[in-house]
């Protein structure tokens, strides 16, 4: 078990003054089995109204508009958090079981493909030979380990906007593009899938207090079962240095921030710092 401090800094320059602007942001670390949440605050500046609402999809979503001039908005999320390793539950679905109309019909949100998730032949093709021989998780877990083998992690190769097969003809991405694309192989074989979207202490032995620069990270979750975490960027099951801020589709559905401004165009910094406290 681990207990992080998570600050996410959002920073927005603006080539002029900007009239107005109405934002949305999904920052706030989920109320789940698996973790606790102790703290969690998001301050916007400069702000003149603001709500909270629950999406769709169970997220907490912070909204904020700006109704005055001004050239910068900066959007701090806060949290503390704490996080358990839940052991996966030992009787697994068979393929069978996944096949059958009940669970075809109950998670048929999460086996429909899109333009984001929608793998290459050649993927689809490792996917349903993997399926042809293991059973779900271990197909599951194959496809993960082929997907970390073949691709590399290179900051600034794609865009949030890239589709699965984009990113896989090129063999480089970020954790969104190893997510849908994890997403879109296992769906192809008919195991439910979704996209989770949250923070990454990306230092296992840090030491109780130390502050490291954390990532806001993307990863998977398969359902054979019970939903299972695996993080297909470091291909490793999730554990208490991964804290879950939203599950979805995909991340068109649970982005971080989102926001529509009346000005000019503009620039961002974004920075996230985890201190395991506990």
């Amino acid at each position: 078990m681990s207990t992080l401090r998570i600050e996410h800094r959002t920073s927005f320059t603006y080539g002029g003054p900007i009239v107005s602007s109405y934002n949305e942001a999904r920052l706030t670390p989920a109320w789940l089995p698996r973790q606790r949440v102790l703290e969690s605050k998001i301050d916007a500046s400069p702000v003149t109204w603001r709500s909270t609402y629950r999406d769709y999809w169970e997220a907490t979503v912070n909204v904020f508009e700006v109704l005055q001039p001004h050239e910068a908005l900066t959007v701090v999320g806060s949290s503390l958090v704490e996080v358990s390793s839940v052991p996966a539950r030992e009787e697994r679905a068979s393929w069978d079981t996944l096949t059958g109309p009940r669970f075809q019909d109950l998670l048929s949100e999460y086996l429909g493909l899109s333009e984001v998730t929608e793998p290459t032949e050649e993927l689809a093709a490792f996917a349903k030979d993997a399926a042809g021989r293991l059973g779900p998780d271990r197909a599951a877990r194959a496809i993960c380990d082929h997907l970390f083998g073949e691709m590399s992690y290179v900051p600034g190769a794609t865009t949030v906007h890239t589709p699965a097969r984009d990113a896989w003809q090129e063999r480089s991405g970020v954790c969104q593009d190893f997510a849908h694309l994890a997403i879109g192989a296992l769906r192809t074989v008919g195991i439910p899938a979704r996209y989770v979207s949250g923070y990454l202490h990306p230092k296992r032995d840090a030491a109780i207090g130390e502050t490291v620069s954390g990532e806001s990270h993307a990863w998977v979750e398969w359902w054979t079962g019970d939903w299972f975490g695996f993080d297909p960027t470091n291909d490793r099951e999730v554990g208490d240095h991964h804290v879950i801020v939203a599950r979805a589709r995909e991340y068109t559905d649970v982005p971080p921030l989102t926001g529509v401004v009346a000005g000019s165009t503009t620039d961002l910094d974004v920075t996230v710092n985890v201190t395991r406290v506990d």
